[in-house]
């Protein structure tokens, strides 16, 4: 089994915030496992983008809400670059828009366990590889929170808005679980971003109609949000763990 330095691991890595960020730490010299749950056009293109590049990458296929997938996901890393040593937990689901008096059991069901479930496996099988206490190497864990966790998402999406809220709960127990471990975990808690999520959800307007409630005036970008991400995973952040850095423009 071949063991690269620098190995990461992005879901969702194939489109939006994901393929940003993806490509961020290719720069950064990190062979690039690209999962994708059902867009393999996008995420092979990123991944082909990469190297071109001259860094590694791989597209991915694995649904995160499915343990049995995950493992699959995690064993095909090894397998191909070694270890990982960055996991970036970004794929997510909104649910749609619902307020909670008509939301279905089943889509409840489906965001959690993609948004929820998925990142604590995810977690679970990085761990099992980074831990010094297992003889790993050490790593980083970052999660894609959201605004919406502390903001609430009334009338929209208060049903993403937990899974977020749970994901800043997985990153602060998760980091001083494994803090003497040699593992960081930090979490981006995104604020307004244009990306197409928006219009997955039903609302391709969203993000020009509420910029005026982001006090610098606009939406974010998705480069901005990587840029975070590559920070939290770089050196320059060693002392930084269990931290939820807002990247949403003050909102």
């Amino acid at each position: 089994m071949p063991q690269l330095e620098k190995v990461a691991i992005v879901t969702g890595g194939g489109r939006g915030i994901g393929a940003e960020i993806s490509r961020a730490l290719a720069r950064d010299g990190y062979a690039v496992a690209v999962n994708y749950s059902s867009n393999s056009a996008s995420a092979e293109q990123v991944a082909n983008e990469i190297r071109l590049t001259g860094s590694q990458a791989l597209a991915i296929h694995a649904d995160v809400s499915k343990e049995e997938e995950v493992l699959r996901l995690f064993s095909t890393v090894d397998q191909a670059f070694g270890l990982p040593t960055v996991l970036v937990n970004n794929g997510g689901v909104t649910g749609g828009f619902s307020r909670v008096e008509a939301i279905s059991a089943q889509a409840l069901q489906d965001v959690f366990a993609v948004n929820v479930i998925g990142a604590f496996l995810c977690s679970r099988e990085a761990v099992k590889r980074m831990s010094t206490r297992r003889g790993g190497r050490g790593g980083v864990i970052v999660n894609l929170s959201s605004r919406a966790a502390q903001l609430g998402g009334s009338g929209e999406w208060v049903h993403y808005a937990a899974t977020k809220g749970a994901i800043d709960t997985l990153t602060m127990g998760l980091a001083r679980e494994v803090a003497l471990e040699g593992i960081r975990v930090n979490a981006v808690a995104a604020g307004l971003v244009e990306t197409d999520l928006h219009a997955a959800a039903g609302d391709p307007d969203r993000t020009a109609r509420l910029s005026a409630t982001v006090p610098m005036g606009r939406a974010g970008t998705a480069h901005e949000i990587a840029e975070s991400v590559r920070w939290l995973v770089s050196p320059s952040a060693a002392y930084v763990t269990a931290a939820i850095v807002a990247v949403s423009g003050g909102r």
